[in-house]
């Protein structure tokens, strides 16, 4: 799977390499079967940090509400149950030569009945992480 092809971009962007597109940076001139193939060999799916478990007096920052992409109920959510999620930002200083730096979690329920889901993480998500992107990882297996 060394091949190289040129998908149909007008601005020669969207090389398919070892048979997957980087369509991410140009999704608007990737093919659909481009897309599915990339959608077939990610390692994760999307999820956005809603905010934290909460009472009506009280927050707990030790949980973190997820909402995952494309997960509408609570009986799609036991597939995502003991994933590991991965929250990535920016620093502003370099370490080891990169600005980015991870924190990890890892799934643990549900939370309602509409595809959100509760997450621990290691160290708890700061408060200006609310609204972002995490990445909900394939593995651990539990197929």
């Amino acid at each position: 799977m060394d091949t190289v092809e040129e998908l149909d971009c007008e601005n020669g962007f969207g090389q398919k390499i070892n048979g997957y597109a980087c369509w991410m940076q140009h999704r608007a001139c990737a093919t659909p079967a481009a897309k599915l193939r990339w959608a077939l060999c990610c390692l994760y799916s999307k999820g956005r940090f809603l905010g934290f478990k909460r009472g009506q007096r009280a927050q707990h920052e030790n949980t973190a509400l997820i909402q995952l992409e494309n997960v509408n109920s609570k009986e799609e959510t036991t597939y995502y149950e003991g994933k590991r999620v991965a929250y990535l930002f920016r620093a502003p200083t370099a370490k080891k030569g990169s600005n980015i730096r991870c924190m990890w979690g890892r799934i643990t329920r549900p939370h309602g009945n509409s595809g959100v889901v509760r997450a621990k993480f290691r160290h708890n998500l700061p408060p200006s992480a609310m609204g972002s992107t995490v990445r909900v990882m394939m593995y651990p297996s539990n197929i």
